[in-house]
């Protein structure tokens, strides 16, 4: 009589199961900086038959650095993946170097953030394939393994750390509402505003899905009520044609002069009376 163990089953198993490799030829390794904008830069890496792993960094007051691995088909069940930093072939005898586990969540890419993302580009410096291995979700006999070459790698590196360096150093959120201060009975903007006017203007100017400006333009109460509603029209005029002129649309700039309506502070004192002459920016997007 034939008895057969559990243990036997397993090796058998064991034995018997595949691992489905996915990488770029050496010949064919294409990287490439897919988006480089003063907003976002993205480093792309086709992986044949799989999909496509990309580092993303964007604008910011804080570098930033992700990995995002874009998968033709997406996980179907929670898992985690292994990624490790893989000596080519012409390493012998180098040893691979851990880097850090990726979660898989079920109809999601993977990701990983800023450490491991870093520590991924600066082995693929050094001519290491960053490799993530896991149990494949569709057949349970198969394990996978994705590797990125890094052949072709450093000059388009290169390019890519360039981009990431002339990044913007905030974000949308950072200037979507802005309040712009005025010097004394006049247009004319503090040092400090037109600082943050020009923050906007240099961010508009990469930004293309910007959908509506507000403008509301306010005064002290010092210099009579229609001189003030027109003090603040002229303010808030000035701050669009500013927008206009850097290319902003004119039908999506709408300003409203106040005068000296809606007052944030007493007028009593000068340092109250001058937190009261501003121009409001309020900024929206798709």
């Amino acid at each position: 009589m034939l008895v057969v163990t559990a243990s036997v089953v397993m090796s058998s198993t064991a034995a018997y199961a595949a691992m489905r490799q996915y990488s770029a030829t050496v010949e064919t390794s294409n990287w490439q900086v897919d988006t480089e904008s003063r907003l976002q830069c993205t480093l792309n890496h086709e992986l044949p038959g799989y999909g496509d792993a990309m580092f993303t960094s964007v604008a910011s007051k804080q570098l930033n650095m992700e990995f995002e691995l874009d998968m033709h088909l997406l996980p179907n069940r929670f898992d985690v993946a292994a990624v490790y930093s893989v000596p080519p072939k012409w390493m012998a005898g180098v040893a691979p170097k851990t880097i850090a586990d990726m979660t898989m969540r079920k109809q999601y890419n993977g990701d990983l953030p800023q450490d491991a993302a870093w520590t991924m580009l600066s082995e693929l410096e050094k001519g290491f394939w960053p490799t993530i291995y896991y149990q494949d979700w569709y057949n349970k006999y198969d394990k996978v393994s994705v590797a990125l070459n890094a052949s072709n790698f450093a000059g388009v590196y290169r390019q890519f750390v360039e981009c990431v360096s002339n990044l913007l150093p905030y974000t949308f959120d950072d200037i979507a509402y802005t309040v712009l201060s005025y010097q004394n009975a006049s247009t004319e903007l503090t040092k400090y505003s037109q600082k943050r006017l020009a923050m906007i203007g240099e961010y508009l100017k990469e930004d293309g899905e910007l959908e509506l400006v507000l403008l509301d333009g306010y005064t002290d109460s010092y210099g009579g009520r229609w001189n003030n509603e027109q003090l603040s029209i002229r303010r808030a005029n000035e701050v669009k044609s500013y927008l206009t002129a850097i290319g902003v649309p004119n039908d999506r700039i709408k300003l409203t002069g106040h005068g000296e309506k809606r007052f944030i502070a007493p007028n009593d004192t000068r340092e109250s009376r001058a937190q009261n002459r501003r121009v409001v920016v309020r900024l929206s997007k798709s």
